[in-house]
């Protein structure tokens, strides 16, 4: 197997680069410009605006920004590249016609400030998107608004907070319930939106401690956030009664749809209970989670909670596509204008090309290969598959490097910074919290069996080598373009020098 995918350019910044009056592009005097356009006229800019100077920006032809730019993609390491298996990040590969789609004209050149009657497709494509989503989760309405899934739990918070105050519960309506197992940005969520979190642990099988739930709930509770399958890829098979549990409660059930991936086509979170539903439309519907560029997180709400969703809406009156503000229980706006529509349209693009059939083999086949990495990876020495090794796992797997670590030193950390040297990215290293060592792996639906069996190659060279020379390992990466960092000093804010200014005060101090 390949050992090394990365280029070693030990490549400057650019501002290191060129050399004085050196250019790649020649722009006419902005004076000759506009003489041509409205003839002699005094120059627009005001004096005391124009600089004494010009500003400090590289000089280089446009041969050598090509080549910087060409040798940095060379040094990275991209879900085009290979296996990318973040779990519950769901970095799956990116259709190329999504991206021109997205980037063209007909969309790139729209205004959100235009007159509706000038942008009716995309308010049309806006509107079946809406109700794509709302088929697919069994919600009502769908709000595409929100510029990620942590945004879009804000959203849901803020929805539970009018949904209670309408109801004169608010004040006594003071907790919101996740599980032990639940992505970070879940309490986080629930703590900007005012309430107080309660934590309800995992029980032998990974799933939510129904015994544990009962003694918690209370006429506080004013809502549980979970995600089904759970950030174990393990199903909560009693989920219809988590959700009776909290409805009878008075509580409402909000869903994290960060593993939505598992179930496209074959079952709904509306169908479960869950009375608010948000996606995170960069990860399951073609944009990779942190590509580079602004994620969606929409959220969907049963009919009783529509009122509260963010204006504008968009409508349809069966002739014109239009927006909505007079919605008077609305929370009001999450964000500017109507989301990140580039990702929506990437998203549309998607959906419409897959079709119901095709979205349902999303699903399986991202299924098929968490349970393939799950069985191969287990049988590895050093490792182990926890809680119910016979339950089959959705989207994503979680296995323990815990035997390792005991038995070598070689935690899975090291495991993590090893697979690079292999050409391969590491999976999410340390969550859930509630698995010793662990190693989150999602191979979504994008990677062939060969591309997986390169992984678990991999993996049992570090193995072998955690066995018979575990300094190795403790010492990886080696062969990447940035070797070892010290992550304590890279993460001090004085470490950092996220500009030109920063880098020039950072080296004379130096």
């Amino acid at each position: 197997m390949s050992t090394f995918r990365q280029a070693r350019w030990n490549e400057p910044i650019i501002f290191e680069l060129g050399k004085v009056h050196r250019r790649g592009f020649a722009l006419p005097e902005i004076e000759e410009e506009i003489k041509q356009v409205i003839g002699d006229v005094q120059l627009l800019m005001p004096q005391k605006m124009k600089r004494e100077t010009p500003p400090k920006l590289p000089e280089l032809s446009e041969v050598e920004v090509t080549r910087h730019f060409i040798r940095l993609s060379q040094m990275n390491y991209g879900v085009d590249s290979g296996l990318y298996p973040l779990g519950s990040c769901t970095m799956k590969y990116n259709p190329k016609i999504n991206d021109a789609l997205a980037t063209s004209p007909t969309v790139a050149l729209l205004h959100p400030y235009q007159d509706p009657q000038t942008t009716q497709g995309i308010l049309q494509i806006l509107y079946t998107l809406s109700r794509w989503l709302a088929e697919i989760t069994g919600t009502y309405e769908v709000c595409l608004q929100p510029s990620a899934g942590a945004h879009g739990e804000l959203l849901g918070v803020l929805i539970i907070r009018a949904y209670h105050k309408r109801n004169g519960e608010l004040k006594k309506r003071s907790e919101i319930i996740v599980p032990d197992s639940a992505h970070g940005t879940n309490p986080a969520s629930a703590t900007m939106g005012g309430y107080r979190v309660i934590v309800v642990p995992s029980d032998a099988d990974g799933c939510v401690d129904i015994e544990a739930l009962k003694s918690v709930v209370s006429e506080r509770t004013a809502g549980l956030m979970l995600t089904n399958p759970n950030t174990l890829g393990i199903f909560e098979k009693n989920i219809e009664e988590i959700a009776r549990i909290v409805h009878e409660a008075g509580g409402l059930l909000y869903y994290d749809g960060a593993n939505l991936n598992a179930i496209l086509g074959k079952t709904r979170p509306g169908d479960m209970g869950f009375d608010i539903v948000h996606i995170n439309i960069h990860k399951t519907f073609g944009t990779p989670h942190g590509g580079g560029g602004p994620g969606a997180g929409p959220v969907g709400v049963s009919e009783e909670l529509e009122r509260f969703l963010p204006v504008p809406r968009i409508g349809f009156d069966g002739k014109d596509y239009f927006l909505d503000y007079n919605k008077p229980d609305s929370v009001g706006k999450i964000r500017s204008f109507y989301g990140n529509i580039a990702v929506l349209v990437r998203a549309y693009a998607y959906i419409l090309s897959l079709g119901a059939e095709g979205l349902q083999e999303v699903a399986e086949v991202s299924v098929l290969n968490a349970n393939y990495l799950a069985k191969k990876l287990a049988e590895i020495r050093g490792f182990e598959l926890p809680y119910d090794k016979q339950k089959p796992r959705k989207h994503e797997c979680v296995i323990s490097a815990k035997p390792m670590a005991k038995e070598t030193g070689v935690k899975a950390l090291n495991v993590s910074k090893r697979l690079l040297d292999y050409g391969v990215h590491a999976p999410t290293t340390y969550f859930p919290l509630i698995v010793d060592e662990a190693l989150m792996i999602e191979p979504t639906e994008s990677f062939e069996k060969e591309e997986l069996d390169r992984f678990v190659d991999a993996v049992k060279k570090i193995s072998q080598e955690a066995y018979s020379n575990p300094q190795l390992v403790l010492n990886a990466p080696q062969n990447t373009a940035c070797t070892r960092l010290d992550e304590v000093k890279a993460s001090h804010p004085q470490s950092m020098a996220l500009s030109w200014k920063m880098y020039l005060k950072k080296r004379k101090d130096i």
